[in-house]
């Protein structure tokens, strides 16, 4: 079985990918562009890639008779048309659940960044503001206490639960969004409208889909409170980007932190950049080691479940 792994640059240098050549002939790239994708994958039984620069599609896959499985090596799998892969046979699977401790240890660096004001304080106290003080402190500005403020989670799946999980060991109150078309037993489920009236912090962690694409526009961004903060670990265009910078720009909700952009790399630049009140960092929430280990041995484990006949899917994670 020929394994091609089209962007191993997109899961770092410290890893080991010793678990998925037991599964066969690997033969491994750093980067693929659009150009390259259909001829590297043209032979190949089994191709595994991330996300960067690569759409696998009609196109690519006109010559990829071989192709049998297109292992996403990550989560969200939006860059892999699924109804063309239907159509040639091929079964597509990413791997949920191995970012959930990384992406839910990111949302609380940004809250605790933001409640906190340690930027601001450190910065404060590097330019001696401290040294000058007449008391023992300086409370130059105001740190808020999570207890009791709202946390509203859009995307329910393993790493809504442990966001959750976290925000209720703050004694912080947390409501889900409800999915469209399905049933919840759970009683902080509620209307998407409903979350963003009474959330103090929303974070996202949705697929991008038809569905959710824009998700979070002009519309939204003004049933939230003026205090609220909005984080986003999922995908880029989740959230309208244009609609967000004028929110904060004219101070309609408090904060964003954003690991995402519509963009990836922002080539052509963000006017996001430009404001004071916005984290981004450059897609890493989920991006620990231990992470990405868990990563290759999860991509491992789908191609040896498919060699055996024991069946692997999307895992849509919501």
């Amino acid at each position: 079985m020929k394994i091609a792994f089209l962007d191993t640059s997109t899961v770092g240098n410290n890893i080991w990918l010793d678990s998925i050549a037991k599964e066969g002939e690997l033969e491994t790239y750093k980067i693929t562009s659009p150009a390259e994708t259909a001829a590297r994958i043209q032979d190949a039984d089994v191709v595994i890639t991330n996300k960067v620069e690569i759409n696998i599609g009609d196109k690519e896959l006109a010559q990829a008779d071989k192709l049998k499985l297109i292992c996403v090596a990550a989560t969200g799998y939006n860059n892999v048309d699924l109804a063309a892969a239907k159509k040639k046979g091929v079964v597509v699977a990413n791997v949920s659940g191995y970012p959930t401790e990384a992406v839910a240890q990111m949302v609380f660096a940004y809250i605790l960044t933001f409640y906190n004001v340690i930027s601001e304080y450190d910065q404060s106290v590097k330019q001696g503001e401290w040294s000058k003080s007449h008391i023992f402190t300086l409370l130059k500005y105001p740190i808020a206490g999570l207890p009791d403020k709202t946390l509203g989670i859009i995307g329910y799946g393993a790493i809504g639960q442990k966001v959750a999980k976290i925000a209720r060991a703050f004694d912080m109150k947390v409501i889900a969004a409800t999915r469209t078309g399905a049933k919840h037993s759970e009683d902080f489920r509620v209307e998407l409208p409903e979350l963003l009236t009474q959330s103090d912090i929303i974070t996202i962690h949705t697929p991008l889909t038809e569905e959710t694409e824009n998700l979070i526009g002009a519309k939204e961004l003004a049933m939230m409170k003026p205090e609220a903060i909005l984080i986003n670990a999922a995908r880029g265009g989740i959230v309208n980007e244009d609609a967000l910078y004028q929110a904060l720009k004219e101070k309609k909700i408090k904060a964003a932190a954003l690991d995402v952009l519509a963009e990836e790399p922002p080539k052509s630049g963000s006017k996001l950049f430009e404001l004071d009140n916005i984290i981004i960092t450059p897609h890493v929430a989920w991006a620990t080691r231990e992470s990405r280990q868990r990563l290759i041995d999860g991509v491992a484990e789908n191609i040896r479940k498919f060699k055996v006949g024991k069946g692997v899917e999307i895992d849509l994670c919501t």
